[in-house]
């Protein structure tokens, strides 16, 4: 009896030993269990680890050494900024100064209009038909200013009065410095004292007008 024990029991130890993972048999079990279905579903694909690539590389750029993202962020931050105007100056060219836009939101003397100096004139000129003479002489005025405006003589803002307005233009046209000043008082009258005006005021408004038409802005007097 005790001889089959001392046969069984090296038997039954050696079967309790682990199988030693770097055997030939124990490696085909791994691959044969790998291989199964389940297995090979899990495994994950080239998008996978492209996408996981990609992943750590940014991270990398965006932790830096010192796991600071401050200017690294900064930096990318300017990069899209710029490329951003890069594409916007091919895509739309260079932004130019529209000088009509300009003109549609002028003030002319507490009133906004939008109308050229020639529409100005046409107004004026039939309110002179009609002997609507302070009518006449407000547009006539107002189409001075705008006419003056149009060609840079002279800069009209909201809230530039009458007065204003002489005095600005005069410096551009020295031999007309009382005419303006003139034009100006016979706008105040009608316009805030409501004087009736006259005929009279009205051509010398005219006249100024044609007058100041001759006067050319500095940059032009010097290409002539």
């Amino acid at each position: 009896m005790a001889g089959r024990l001392s046969v069984l029991l090296p038997s039954a130890l050696r079967l309790d030993v682990p199988v030693d993972p770097s055997s030939p048999q124990a490696q085909d079990w791994l691959r044969n269990e790998l291989a199964k279905p389940e297995y090979q579903a899990a495994k994950p694909t080239w998008f996978d680890l492209a996408s996981k690539a990609v992943q750590d590389w940014l991270g990398s750029l965006f932790s830096g050494p010192s796991g600071d993202a401050g200017p690294v962020l900064l930096l990318v931050v300017v990069v899209v900024v710029a490329a951003l105007i890069v594409a916007a100056f091919l895509i739309f060219g260079r932004p130019r100064i529209n000088r009509r836009a300009a003109s549609d939101r002028r003030a002319l003397f507490g009133a906004d209009d939008g109308r050229s100096a020639d529409e100005l004139r046409r107004s004026a000129a039939e309110a002179a038909r009609a002997a609507d003479w302070p009518l006449a002489i407000e547009e006539q005025f107002r189409a001075i200013a705008a006419a003056l405006d149009e060609r840079t003589l002279v800069d009209v803002r909201p809230g530039t009065t009458a007065t204003e307005f002489a005095a600005q233009a005069a410096r551009s046209a020295p031999d007309q410095a009382a005419e303006l000043r003139q034009a100006a008082r016979t706008f105040d009258e009608v316009r805030y004292l409501d004087r009736p005006g006259s005929e009279a005021g009205y051509q010398q408004l005219v006249a100024l007008d044609t007058q100041l038409q001759r006067i050319r802005p500095a940059q032009e007097a010097v290409v002539a």
